[in-house]
């Protein structure tokens, strides 16, 4: 969890994402920061995220994205 941390925080300094949990609802990140976060998350885990898995509720917080690698690295 803490290099997911440190992978948002690159790609979005100005959020707190260890307490955040409306980024997509609240519009904190926009089209492009998801592209890089997807892209990021795919790198560094050795993943790929399918356009199903591409949903508001998957990436609102740290922790939901963390959720989705998770369930990603098991399958």
């Amino acid at each position: 969890m803490e290099e997911l941390l440190n992978i948002l925080a690159e790609i979005k300094d100005d959020v707190d994402f260890e307490t955040e949990d409306k980024l997509i609802d609240d519009g904190i990140l926009d089209s492009f920061d998801i592209l890089q976060i997807i892209s990021a998350l795919n790198d560094e885990y050795d993943i790929s995220i399918p356009a199903s898995e591409i949903i508001p509720e998957n990436f609102n917080s740290a922790e939901t994205l963390w959720d989705m690698v998770q369930r990603l690295q098991e399958d």
